[in-house]
Parts: C-alpha cells; sequence; structure tokens
C-alpha cells in the first residue's frame, strides 16, 4: 500500500508575507492576476491590502467579487467567464473557504472547459490539465482551502453541496498571512476554528490515516487546543492569530491527504439546505459525531486527543476513560466560544431529517467515516443532535 501527499509547491507563513505575491509573479513570468474575492472583504478593506501590493509592483489585476457564503456553479461559471474576458493568466484567491474554493471551480474549468456544468467535477475527478496558476490568501483560521486537493460548490437547484477532489486544483502558492484574519468578527473565529479541528480530529481517526497524517494533526489540535479561545476573545491577539493560521494549515495538509468522515458529510446538506455555514455545522455536529465513532477501532485514538487538548495523564486512562477525556474537552471548548449546541438553534427543521440523512450518506466523506455508516445512523445522529 502506498501513502500519497500532495501539497503546495510553496507557501509562506508569517505577517506580511502577502509581499511574496510579487516574488511569485516575476519568479512565473505571470502576466496579470483575476482577484477572487467577496464584496465583504473589499467593504472592510482587506482586499485594499492585497490591491495595494499589486499596484505598487505593477501587476495588472481585475476584480471578481461575486463569490458568496457556499458558492454556487453559477457563481463559478459567472468567474470562468470574468476571468477569460479579462485576459488574466493567473489568479488570486483571497477570502475563506467560499472565496478559495470559488477560485480553484474557476481555474480547473478554465483549463478544462468540458466540465463548464460544474456538476461533472463531482467526486474523485482528475481532470486531464491543471488549474490556472492560483495564488491563494485565507483570510480565515478555518477551512485549510489553499492547502487541500478539494473544494466544495452547491447546486441550488438539487440543494446539494458537491465536493469535488482534484490533485489539480491544489494553489500552487499558499500565503498565509495572519494579518489578513485580524477582522474577522469572534463568531466568525470561533466557527472557523471548530471547523479547523474537525478536519484535525476527522482526518486522525479515518482509516486512512497513517503517522505523517498523524503528525499534522495531533499538531493541529495541540495548536487550536492553545490559541483558540484566545483568537475568539481577544481579536488583536497578534500570537493567537498566528497559532491558528498556523494549526489550520497543518490540519488541511493531513485531512487533504487521508479524508474525512461523517461531521462533514451532515454538514455539507445544511449548507444546501439551509445556508448554514460551514464551520458553525461542523462545530455543532463534532461532539455528537466522536460520540458515536467510539465504538470503532478508532476509539483508541481518542487519548491522542485529549492529551493534545490539555488532558493530563492520559497515559494512565483506559480506552473508555479516553473516549470521554476527548469528547468532554471538545464540548468544553464549544461551549466557552458560543458555538450552538444543537440543531434546532440554528434553523434546522424536523421534517428534513429524513432527507438530510439521504443526502449526508450519499456524500463523498461518508466512505472515510471509521465505523461503516448506513443511512438509519445518520438520521438518528440528527435527531440526537436536534
Amino acid at each position: 500500500m502506498s501513502n500519497r501527499i500532495v501539497l503546495n509547491e510553496i507557501s509562506y507563513h508569517g505577517v506580511g508575507s502577502r509581499k511574496e505575491i510579487t516574488t511569485e509573479v516575476k519568479r512565473r513570468n505571470l502576466k496579470k492576476a483575476l482577484l477572487v474575492t467577496d464584496k465583504d472583504l473589499i467593504k472592510y478593506g482587506v482586499a485594499k491590502l492585497i490591491e495595494d501590493v499589486l499596484n505598487e509592483n505593477n501587476i495588472p489585476y481585475e476584480i471578481y467579487d461575486n463569490v458568496k457564503a457556499n458558492p454556487t456553479i453559477q457563481n463559478v461559471q459567472l468567474g470562468v467567464d470574468t476571468y477569460k474576458a479579462s485576459g488574466a493568466d493567473f489568479i488570486v484567491a483571497l477570502g475563506g473557504g467560499s472565496a478559495i474554493d470559488t477560485a480553484k471551480g474557476i481555474g480547473i474549468v478554465a483549463n478544462n472547459p468540458e466540465h463548464y456544468d460544474i456538476r461533472s467535477l463531482e467526486g474523485a475527478v482528475e481532470t486531464r490539465y491543471k488549474s490556472v496558476p492560483v495564488i491563494a490568501l485565507p483570510t480565515t483560521a478555518g477551512t485549510a482551502a489553499e492547502v487541500t486537493i478539494n473544494y466544495v460548490i452547491t447546486d441550488e437547484e438539487q440543494k446539494k453541496k458537491m465536493v469535488c477532489v482534484d490533485p489539480n486544483d491544489i494553489p500552487v502558492v499558499a500565503i498565509i498571512d495572519s494579518e489578513l484574519m485580524y477582522s474577522m468578527p469572534k463568531g466568525l473565529t470561533a466557527a472557523t476554528g471548530m471547523d479547523a479541528l474537525t478536519h484535525a480530529i476527522e482526518s486522525l481517526i479515518t482509516p486512512g490515516a497513517w503517522e505523517m497524517s498523524d503528525m499534522f494533526e495531533i499538531k493541529a489540535i495541540e495548536l487550536i487546543h492553545k490559541h483558540l479561545k484566545n483568537a475568539v476573545d481577544m481579536p488583536n491577539n497578534k500570537e493567537a492569530r498566528e497559532g491558528m493560521s498556523l494549526a489550520q494549515y497543518i490540519a488541511g495538509m493531513g485531512f487533504s491527504n487521508v479524508g474525512l468522515g461523517i461531521v462533514h458529510s451532515m454538514a455539507h446538506p445544511l449548507g444546501a439546505f439551509y445556508d448554514t455555514p460551514h464551520g458553525v455545522a461542523n462545530a455543532l455536529l463534532l461532539p455528537y459525531v466522536m460520540e458515536y465513532n467510539a465504538e470503532s477501532p478508532a476509539a483508541e485514538k481518542y487519548k491522542l486527543i485529549a492529551k493534545a487538548m490539555g488532558v493530563s495523564q492520559t497515559e494512565n486512562m483506559t480506552t473508555s476513560e479516553g473516549v470521554n477525556a476527548a469528547i468532554n474537552a471538545v464540548k468544553t471548548l464549544s461551549k466557552s466560544i458560543n458555538i450552538p449546541q444543537k440543531l434546532n438553534e440554528i434553523g434546522v427543521r424536523k421534517e428534513d431529517i429524513s432527507d438530510l440523512a439521504v443526502a449526508a450518506f450519499n456524500d463523498v466523506c461518508t466512505g472515510g467515516n471509521p465505523r461503516p455508516t448506513p443511512v438509519e445512523d445518520i438520521d438518528k445522529l440528527y435527531h440526537i443532535a436536534y
């Protein structure tokens, strides 16, 4: 058996590293950018930080800001049209997972126009050609879209989130400049941070996990435990922001290569049905799914989770005690940063649960769960979380 690791060609980390855009543009002899971002980042001046770098270095660009949370097929298609009309030869993606996922879709379709319908990209589809060059700069500390080989696009017609997995979509350059994350409000900081924790925990216990991915995920959990609450409570705490920017990237290095589980399977339909923010959905569902997956061989790793989250004397615990310690640590962190604890708090309708369960069962992430999961179990989990 072989284990594959796909990462960015180059990544830069640290405050002010956005200036390395120029380094990479010159090194690659790129000519014109399409800056893919959203209207809020323009409104609050975050996009200007990137525009300043481009302007100061005489790098031509056009802006595509038709990005929304849970981006749609139409968002990507319009972006492809804009890219082609602009004469750009690379993309600068600025934002959270939604902006970077949109940019990934644009970049793939621009070089693989036979997939303009977008639906044909769902699942593990290895396209013929690599994406146009994408330089990705995250503004949230959660999704790690800048280092993953997947992106998620919503099919509004079918009320479905399509997970697209393709090594050709990974940005060639990731720039993780925590200064771009300072404007995140508390709620978004909390939700995206718990999204990163979900990535780390799910990929640590997925059957495809191995020594290298475990190394990434355990370190990510340690950093999230250390920095997330401080990042929420003290938005201008530079150490906490830098710690979370690194934690989410490291978690992405792992999960992109070994997969996720049913927390994500169950979160995706919530985004498709109700436009629920992805981080909120993951954060809410994580403890319930951890309890469910404790009845699997993965239970042995729960002590590692507990230890990484600051629980002492885990080496003396039984497996059962380790399971309880890990779940309680996750719940404690979640409650401390005001994550909703029940689905009815975020507008989920009980009458939709059977449809949500079917959609979750058919999600590409379900196969990565450490415990085989029939649709009946997913239905039951939704009801427990309700």
